[in-house]
């Protein structure tokens, strides 16, 4: 049964013959993992949040610093020193009650990222480090489950989807660039609106596989240039010889990440 407040709130979800009160109700019947509560995490928890998913799981083990706020809109400059868990559950809770926010406060592992998957529907990946990238990955690989994929640097971003049995991160980059070759957001800096672009991107996504509506970026990667708005789609194609999820994996079960990227352990998600 819907409340009178709940046909007001998603009256525009339910004006749209593609979504309807049948579509609405399975967003709050759906789970969507957050991976990183940061530039594109924070957008992407908004506009679900907003959307009425149901249950919003956001992992992230980082608290929130001034240099943050920038471009992570989750949070405010009351929240600078608390964990960026806590005020996306506060923030999340006054934007809409009927979302339940399930804060995961720890760092995502080996030990840990099959069991954090296997209680969600789809996964979008936020983290800005090759560690994380790479187990997000693997693990939606080994869990079976849709991987919404977004990366932002400077004033480029792009986003993609990896749905099972159909390609995985690996099969665009089988193997992590060289330690400092690549920087990071800290080092090398990005234009804060451009993770709203993207974040609201990834957002877009997750909604159309949960509503089974439209055509996922699945097989293709948007790619956009925030200073000329050049946007590009190119074609990703699965690789049977990928050692995750090729014909003939060589990988078939979750590793130590950071030694893998040669990168020390606990690198922040966002």
């Amino acid at each position: 049964m819907w409340t009178e407040d709940q046909i007001r709130r998603y009256s525009r979800h339910i004006v749209l013959k593609e979504v309807g009160g049948r579509g609405q109700r399975k967003l709050l019947d759906s789970s969507v993992l957050i991976v990183g509560a940061g530039g594109l995490g924070s957008p992407v928890a908004l506009y679900l949040g907003a959307a009425g998913v149901g249950r919003i799981g956001i992992v992230d083990f980082d608290q929130v610093d001034l240099s943050n706020l920038q471009r992570q809109i989750l949070h405010t400059s009351c929240d600078v020193g608390r964990p960026k868990v806590e005020s996306a559950v506060e923030r999340l809770a006054m934007l809409n009650p009927d979302v339940k926010v399930i804060p995961h406060a720890e760092p995502l592992s080996s030990a840990n990222a099959l069991a954090l998957l296997s209680q969600y529907d789809l996964v979008v990946n936020g983290s800005d480090n090759f560690p994380t990238r790479y187990l997000v990955n693997d693990a939606c690989v080994f869990s079976n489950k849709p991987l919404v994929d977004g990366s932002i640097l400077r004033f480029e971003g792009h986003v993609t989807v990896f749905l099972p049995g159909r390609g995985c991160y690996r099969c665009l980059f089988p193997a992590p660039p060289p330690p400092g070759l690549m920087p990071n957001c800290q080092e090398a800096g990005v234009l804060g609106v451009l993770c709203g672009v993207i974040g609201s991107l990834q957002g877009l996504e997750a909604l159309k596989l949960l509503l089974g509506i439209g055509e996922p970026l699945a097989g293709r990667l948007l790619w956009i240039d925030g200073l000329s708005l050049e946007i590009r789609s190119l074609k990703v194609r699965r690789d049977p010889s990928c050692p995750v999820c090729g014909d003939r994996p060589t990988v078939t079960e979750l590793i130590d990440y950071e030694n893998f990227c040669g990168l020390p352990p606990e690198a922040p998600l966002s």
